[in-house]
């Protein structure tokens, strides 16, 4: 066994618990196999009397001396390409956003640059501590080299967008939804997974739904999509169908429990009741939202009946950083402003929704420290003041941790980042490739 131990830290434990063990990874099977002398098989090494450091030789050591070890950080909705798009269109509502901005901007993406935004979107992940992430976008064999190369987790899936295109060019995007869907899903050694994603429930045609839906069963793959964002969103599909959007996902066979909606902000009742019957997860993303001016999605409410929430940054377009702890603090803050409720949304459930709950929603391992779980997590330095005294290192994560607090970053039992430094990825060459790219596409759009 080839063993990695994070030492010298304390641990946050699935139940919430903070323990002073030591971490020990078995990296060629990417798991973790003790947490102290806890060990896989549920107590101290069998018979010996000794410990597990005492039994079982560390081959490679991350001191974590002064920090807290927590697990890898779930991004669960983004479109990590649109880092090229970072502060090219700020201050406007969505739909205009999109219209007059994005949309004609993509329009003039290569594979090259996606795959330039995608490094550098990965890149300020690792810093970050982010071990997983969600991505709708295009040329996605392009973004899963990139998630091969830089050792993270992801479900990827090609965004389908029909509205304004004829109906073959219409089917062809749905076409290669369910191709990526079909072709991509075990990558990167099993770290990658996929999902049909039609863009949002107006977007997407009902015939074209329907078909995509149908063959992403078939297939076995999961769907996402964007719902209920805006009321611009909800209002269409009250109008023509006389019914709210949740209930059309359902009627089209798009509400199962493998599926995932991004934002869910203007939910009714109702729709939170089909969501928990379904087991269909949702994606808080405070800070889109809130920029956007979406609205403040009912994330108490959807916690209270049993659906799972899970935490994402969109694209950093409309966020504008891909930093999952600015995210923790913008749901715990916004969450209690939406219930009107202080004790709302507090530091433990935010931390919950951007660990376990993430891999939960995502369907992917890790979210939890504990022998036996992937070996996918951070090493969060607690030493900044920012972050003195440690009265309650949980309340830490929540509001007060930056991105730039993490020292370590662990995946699938490889250490993607040992004391701040990137190792699967050249910083200074993604940083390079990726500015050199923006520049390029927007005198393109200016043309």
């Amino acid at each position: 066994m080839d063993t990695l131990r994070v030492t010298g830290g304390r641990v946050l434990r699935p139940d919430g618990r903070v323990t002073e063990s030591d971490v020990t990874v078995d990296r060629d099977a990417g798991t973790v196999v003790a947490v102290g002398d806890e060990t896989v098989n549920g107590g101290e090494t069998a018979g010996s009397g000794e410990t597990v450091e005492e039994t079982l030789d560390a081959d490679d050591t991350l001191d974590a001396d002064g920090g807290l070890v927590i697990p890898g950080l779930v991004n669960a909705h983004t479109h990590v390409a649109m880092t090229l798009l970072r502060g090219y269109a700020d201050d406007k509502p969505l739909d205009p956003w999109l219209r007059e901005d994005i949309w004609p901007a993509e329009a003039e993406l290569t594979p090259d640059d996606i795959e330039a935004g995608a490094a550098l979107g990965v890149l300020e992940m690792i810093r970050s501590g982010t071990t997983a992430f969600a991505d709708m976008y295009f040329a996605m064999d392009r973004v899963a080299d990139v998630v091969d190369r830089a050792g993270l987790r992801a479900r990827l899936g090609h965004g389908v967008v029909t509205v304004g295109k004829d109906d073959a060019d219409a089917r062809e995007d749905v076409e290669e939804s369910l191709r990526v869907a079909r072709d991509l899903d075990g990558a990167a050694d099993g770290r990658i997974r996929t999902a049909f994603m039609p863009h949002s429930l107006t977007t997407v045609g009902e015939e074209f739904l329907r078909e995509g839906v149908a063959e992403a069963r078939e297939a076995g793959v999961p769907v996402h999509l964007h719902a209920n964002e805006t009321t611009d969103e909800v209002d269409p599909i009250v109008d023509e169908r006389g019914e709210r959007p949740i209930a059309y996902a359902e009627e089209i066979d798009a509400l199962g429990p493998d599926d995932f909606f991004a934002h869910g902000v203007h939910l009714d009742d109702s729709e939170i009741d089909r969501l928990a019957d379904a087991g269909t997860a949702v994606v808080h993303c405070p800070a889109s939202n809130m920029k956007l001016a979406s609205g403040m999605a009912p994330v108490q409410r959807l916690r209270e009946a049993g659906v799972t929430v899970a935490l994402g940054t969109d694209g950093a377009a409309s966020n504008n950083d891909l930093d999952p702890f600015d995210e923790m603090r913008d749901a715990a803050m916004l969450g209690k402003l939406a219930a009107a409720d202080a004790t709302a949304v507090p530091a433990t459930a935010v931390v919950e929704m951007a660990t376990a709950d993430g891999a939960d929603a995502l369907g992917l391992p890790g979210g939890r420290i504990e022998p036996g779980a992937a070996a996918d997590l951070a090493v969060v330095d607690l030493d900044a003041p920012h972050l003195t005294p440690v009265h309650d290192p949980i309340s830490h994560l929540a509001y007060a941790a930056r991105g730039s607090d993490v020292r370590h970053t662990v995946c699938d039992g490889e250490v993607l980042m040992r004391d701040r430094e990137v190792l699967t990825l050249d910083a200074d060459a993604v940083q390079e490739r990726a500015a050199a790219a923006a520049s390029d596409l927007v005198d393109r759009v200016g043309e």
